[in-house]
């Protein structure tokens, strides 16, 4: 055992100051100078984590205090992201169980938590934002215990110490009454409960990969946790590959040790400590890497199944092409199987259709970030909504079932129960809070599609969901997830307001005036459940008479945009969203109406 290391996760609810607090950790381990001017969330490195305000990947960094170094791993809080979570527990002793001191433990609080027991890891309970309005840490801290029993931790998970404090205000106590200084007494809790790695110093080096890092410089890098030995630059290793037990040579290249934000080379790699190699030409999360040629592969714990599927498509449109430079199927190909070299929680294979590819993930979330990310780096594709991955078992099918926690302010609950009566969920609890109602309901993964647009539109953006994997039940049949139609466009070209007037009139807009159209794009929302063809791109005839408030587009209401995971769950079986580097367009995956009528009337005769 190596005495001087610790290796802590943090894990949390989305938004309840996991990254923040790593800020702060930092800060006074002495990462920052005392001058220097740092972002905040300094941690959330890729620019959609910034944006979206959340945690996407799992990051390592490292705290010198005293004479101890605290190597960190900042995990999502985001149920869609629960691989990141599941594997970067693979590396770590203990864990900082991160609970915001007005909201409590949340869905995503029950997960994460329910994994690191299950791991047999200490926790470390911080109550979080006690600053807040209306926080109550200590009964928060109630809640946690209760959370503990329920989810049967041992009698020593049980006894986990507490801390509160404020990781915006840079602050820790051990009990609410104590001075309000600095964060020694987190630092001196990890010390004293978490134990140090568990590792064999002078067995011949192994080390399991938990995760992957890419750089120009030298390739592939894999990360994880040294179990035994110490491993050199320009040592021989082996690599057991998990998905098929084969044994590969390699050499080790460089070795990386994490220290703040960034890493540093180093000659060595100790055990216990969490390192970065380089020099392989291939490796995946789950390999082993191993100095003897008949060393055995270490476990890798089997990440829960996505949940979700759908399709990666070929912009077949007649825009495709004008707006993205990577839009061939094999360009879409190599990258999404890229992705999942990195990203263990979703799988890609080829469709029997060419161009066209189906991605299992464990939610819309996921994919909106992959496909997001792919139209940055300048890709053109389709996506088609998600349906669910079904199960046969004993001859009875079976879907995937969801619990889900909806908070929302009291005059909008008739609503919002209306919603999930025709989504087919089944309320199993609700809790009146200060200032709003909490609702529990199980409710299918299909029905879950879309039901947070729902709730954002029904409580004016007030309204807070959070979801996660229940089981596998029964069949519940027809499911009605979107109640209206569309609007289409008949003709191609740029949008007029003098068009567009006479279109509103039809129902909601997706489109403004001066955008580019074609047959077959889906330009607005018609409020009943049909669809109808409408011309966007009319222009006024010209006369000899000058009409009254002319030039003006008075009456125009703005177009609603719809953000790319909105969409993904917005648009019908029978839609794709197209997803270019500048634009979002909804569209039919049939252009022509002719063609959507021949193919309606087959289905019919089927």
């Amino acid at each position: 055992m190596n005495q001087n290391i610790r290796n802590i996760a943090i894990i949390a609810h989305v938004d309840h100051g996991k990254t923040t607090l790593v800020d702060k950790l930092l800060k006074e381990g002495g990462v920052f100078r005392a001058n220097q001017q740092v972002e905040e969330r300094a941690m959330d490195s890729m620019d959609l984590e910034r944006e979206k305000g959340i945690t996407i990947k799992a990051k390592n960094t490292s705290v010198h205090w005293k004479d101890k170094i605290v190597n960190i791993v900042d995990t999502p809080g985001h149920a869609d992201f629960g691989g990141e979570v599941e594997r970067a527990l693979r590396m770590v002793d203990g864990v900082l169980l991160v609970v915001d001191a007005y909201d409590g433990p949340q869905a995503q609080t029950r997960f994460v938590l329910r994994k690191a027991l299950a791991h047999g890891l200490k926790v470390v309970i911080v109550i979080n934002k006690i600053d807040r309005d209306n926080a109550e840490p200590a009964k928060m801290y109630d809640k946690v215990l209760e959370l503990l029993m329920e989810l049967n931790a041992t009698e020593e998970q049980f006894d986990a110490p507490v801390v509160y404090g404020s990781g915006r205000d840079g602050y820790m106590m051990y009990h609410l009454g104590d001075e309000r200084k600095d964060m020694t007494p987190l630092f001196e809790t990890i010390l004293d409960h978490v134990p140090p790695p568990f590792a064999k110093p002078n067995e011949p080096f192994h080390m399991l990969v938990s995760n992957i890092d890419w750089s120009d410089y030298v390739g592939r890098i894999a990360i994880g946790k040294i179990l035994g030995g110490t491993v050199n630059v320009g040592d021989p290793v082996f690599v057991i590959r998990h998905a098929d037990g084969k044994r590969v040579r390699a050499k080790v290249t460089k070795v990386f040790e994490y220290s703040g934000l960034g890493t540093n080379e180093s000659a060595t790699g100790v055990a216990g400590n969490i390192v970065g190699l380089s020099g392989f030409e291939d490796i995946d999360i789950g390999d082993t890497l191993t100095a003897e040629e008949n060393g055995h592969a270490l476990p890798f714990t089997q990440i829960d199944p996505p949940t979700l599927e759908m399709q990666i498509a070929v912009n077949d449109g007649p825009l495709v092409g004008t707006e993205g430079k990577l839009v061939t199927s094999r360009q879409i190909r190599e990258r999404l199987f890229r992705e999942i070299k990195t990203n263990v929680s979703i799988s890609v294979e080829d469709s029997e259709r060419a161009g066209v590819f189906n991605l299992k993930a464990r939610g819309a979330m996921q994919v909106a970030v992959l496909v997001e990310t792919m139209r940055r780096e300048g890709y053109e594709l389709l996506v088609s909504r998600p349906t669910v991955i079904e199960q046969i078992v004993d001859g009875k099918r079976l879907e995937p079932y969801e619990t889900v926690w909806i908070e929302v302010p009291d005059e909008c609950v008739g609503a919002i129960m209306q919603n999930l009566a025709n989504r087919k969920a089944q309320l199993t609890n609700m809790e009146k809070l200060p200032h709003s109602t909490m609702m529990e309901a199980t409710i299918t993964t299909r029905g879950l599609i879309g039901l947070e647009i729902d709730v954002v539109n029904a409580t004016s953006g007030r309204g807070v969901t959070s979801h996660l994997f229940k089981e596998y039940g029964p069949y519940a049949g027809e499911v009605l997830t979107r109640l209206t139609g569309t609007l289409i466009a008949t003709e191609a070209g740029e949008t007029t307001t003098y068009a567009l007037l006479m279109c509103q009139e039809r129902g909601k807009l997706f489109v403004g005036p001066g955008e580019q159209v074609y047959e077959g794009m889906i330009v607005g929302e018609n409020p009943r459940n049909e669809d109808i063809v409408i011309n966007a791109v009319r222009e006024k005839k010209l006369t000899n008479f000058r009409s009254q408030g002319e030039g003006v587009s008075a009456g125009l209401t703005p177009a609603t945009k719809l953000s790319l995971e909105r969409a993904i769950e917005y648009i019908a079986a029978d839609e794709f969203v197209e997803v270019t580097p500048k634009n979002l367009r909804l569209r039919k995956r049939i252009l022509k109406q002719t063609d959507r009528r021949k193919a309606e009337r087959a289905s019919k005769a089927e």
